[in-house]
């Protein structure tokens, strides 16, 4: 069923169809067409659009659809129709009839499409970030096992400098921390909802679309419809975090193949990343990492075609857009499977580490230290780096490393040299100079180790008894400070069960309550950090870990009053008015001191539309 077609007096012939159908591919957006849909019903409800019991049939209906496709969401893509958004509405004529065709008043495809994309993106940037953080992870995992195992470092592919192999390891991890934070960052500025922006010019109905932005876990409503329905920023942007995320793990695989070869020899891939020759019995091939490398270039075109797509196009929608999905459909999977698959591969590799310290005992990668010996003693570098390259040329034309030239040779290019030149050119000198931060020194290197696992060693949890001092210490130190409001010993005791502890080391060193109103309103209270971890992320999974909670216990709206507004605003709290909290207000701001000159601003999170009520009361500041 097209949603066009009443201009027309003959329909498209079947070739025309073929090339202007986009559900083969759109049907994808299933689920997330049904929830906006929900989400629009309870906004055509509130300005009367709908009846309540109309309201009511639509939803349930849409709930039962999303079970449905939930069950079998390739079965879409074959029932002919044009796109996702008629294959919704005809789904829903089928059960509920001609009251379906109401659904899209006030909407177009456009700022429905738009919406649609914007929450796939959401949640497959959610999928892609926990498999970068178990990535991440099992590097740190290898740098620990391996540390003290010495590999040499290259430049231009010749041996340059001796390293340890756990450095290595944890440069690719500083690489995934810098793509995780490009993920989060797009994420955020994604996070905007077009519905209600029309075509292009708005909806004509006086839709609250801050409320059904705020229903759909948006930030907030787009702020200009020509834009909202024209804009694809945010898959230029994931396209790009996963065009740079590529390139990280294409040099990792290249290194690892390279480390892998027989000229190399430094490690040995486990077999359920590799595959055999059908004529060579004795082969062993990497072929994950080749295909991580292959599949790098296939980003790298939907990234390309995405913005070569965007170029030229005038505002506002034009159906080259349509053009904006099999690519992106295609890029994010593959991304999340090279990482999956890096992530397997690392999980499994062995180290030679008898032929990576051979190796760096190799191709004279203790000239710099020859050189820094000469600088301590009073020799300039330049002048010290000629007459290491002299001695280096004489240890080449004998076939000897540097360390293995007597102490006469080494005078007869510079009478400086004494005894004490040996001791410097050992290899675990050379990596033991390396002491400036971010070196690789063992003790650089293990201080990476050691942070790196900090971060990922927060353990949150429901909190207990045994926790009471320790939450009564936070909770006083930031009321202390003012941030807090003061919580009495026994009152902890008689709501244990509302808090959350994070620990590190085994310590606990945070908390946050989740406080019930009589009328179900929620209210995240009591959160504070130990200033003294340095342990950064505890706040940030403490609000996620209770918003679970809140999800689990059927809650649809937790509420904040708090100082720090930018810092829930990145959780995906909104601003709301302190009026539309009388439960609140009345419990504890009238009790406050200073209640006639609060410095609070009042935030809240819409955790989910529920089946009956799609909608929640308007209640922006």
């Amino acid at each position: 069923m097209a949603l066009w077609g009443g201009r027309f007096s003959t329909g498209p012939d079947e070739a025309f169809k073929q090339f202007n159908d986009s559900l083969p591919f759109d049907y994808q957006l299933a689920e997330q067409d049904i929830i906006g849909s929900v989400a629009w019903a309870g906004a055509l409800k509130q300005v009367n659009v709908l009846s309540s019991d109309e309201h009511s049939a639509l939803v349930a209906a849409l709930h039962e659809l999303l079970d449905e496709v939930k069950a079998d969401p390739k079965a879409v893509a074959t029932s002919g129709a044009e796109d996702i958004h008629s294959h919704v509405e005809a789904a829903l004529i089928e059960k509920v009839g001609d009251l379906a065709k109401k659904l899209h008043t006030g909407r177009s495809r456009n700022d429905q499409v738009a919406t649609d994309f914007r929450l796939w993106c959401r949640d497959t940037a959610e999928h892609l970030l926990a498999a970068l953080a178990q990535l991440k992870a099992e590097f740190i995992a290898l740098a620990e096992r391996e540390l003290g195992t010495i590999l040499p470092g290259y430049t231009h592919l010749q041996r340059a400098q001796p390293v340890l192999f756990s450095h290595w390891c944890m440069a690719y991890v500083e690489m995934l921390e810098r793509d995780e934070s490009r993920l989060n960052d797009a994420k955020a500025r994604m996070n905007f909802c077009p519905l209600g922006s029309g075509a292009l010019a708005g909806t004509a109905y006086p839709i609250d679309r801050q409320t059904l932005a705020t229903g759909l876990g948006f930030t907030a409503a787009t702020r200009n419809s020509l834009d909202a329905v024209s804009d694809r920023d945010f898959v230029v942007e994931l396209l790009s975090c996963a065009s740079i995320s590529m390139i990280h793990l294409s040099r990792m695989a290249e290194d690892l193949i390279f480390y892998n070869s027989g000229e190399a020899g430094f490690i040995e891939l486990a077999d359920n990343v590799t595959s055999g020759s059908s004529l060579m019995p004795q082969k062993k091939n990497p072929d994950a990492l080749e295909l991580i490398r292959g599949k790098t270039g296939r980003v790298f075109g939907a990234f390309s075609a995405m913005m070569v797509t965007l170029k030229a196009l005038p505002l506002a929608y034009n159906k080259d857009m349509q053009e904006d999905k099999e690519g992106l459909f295609d890029a994010m999977p593959t991304w999340l499977a090279c990482i999956h698959m890096a992530q397997a591969c690392i999980k499994g590799v062995k180290v030679n580490a008898d032929r990576t310290l051979a190796a760096a005992k190799g191709g004279h990668a203790n000239a710099t230290e020859l050189a820094d010996y000469l600088v301590a003693k009073g020799i300039p570098f330049r002048e010290g780096h000629h007459i290491v390259g002299e001695l280096v040329q004489l240890a080449i034309s004998q076939g000897n490393n540097l360390e293995d030239l007597s102490l006469e040779q080494f005078q007869s290019v510079h009478s400086i040299f004494a005894e004490d030149v040996y001791p410097v050119l050992e290899i675990d000198a050379c990596i033991k100079a390396r002491q400036a931060l971010g070196g690789t020194s063992l003790e650089q290197v293990s201080m990476a180790v050691k942070d790196a696992k900090k971060k990922q060693q927060i353990a949150v949890r429901d909190a207990n008894l045994d926790d009471v001092e320790s939450i009564a210490k936070l909770i006083q130190h930031w009321a202390t400070v003012g941030e807090n409001l003061p919580r009495a010993k026994s009152d902890m005791i008689h709501s244990i069960n509302e808090f959350a502890v994070t620990e590190v080391d085994g310590k606990v060193a945070g908390c946050a309550s989740l406080y019930i109103y009589d009328t179900g309103l929620a209210e995240i209270r009591s959160l504070g950090i130990d200033p003294d971890t340095g342990v950064t992320g505890q706040g940030r999974q403490l609000v996620e870990y209770l918003l679970v909670k809140a999800k689990k216990m059927a809650l649809n709206r937790i509420i904040v009053l708090t100082r720090v507004p930018d810092f829930f605003e990145k959780q995906g709290f909104t601003f709301c008015s302190k009026d539309s909290l009388p439960e609140k207000v009345m419990k504890d701001c009238e009790l406050c001191l200073r209640k006639d000159n609060c410095d609070e601003v009042a935030m809240e999170y819409i955790l989910k539309l529920s089946r009956r009520t799609a909608i929640p009361c308007k209640n922006v500041a």
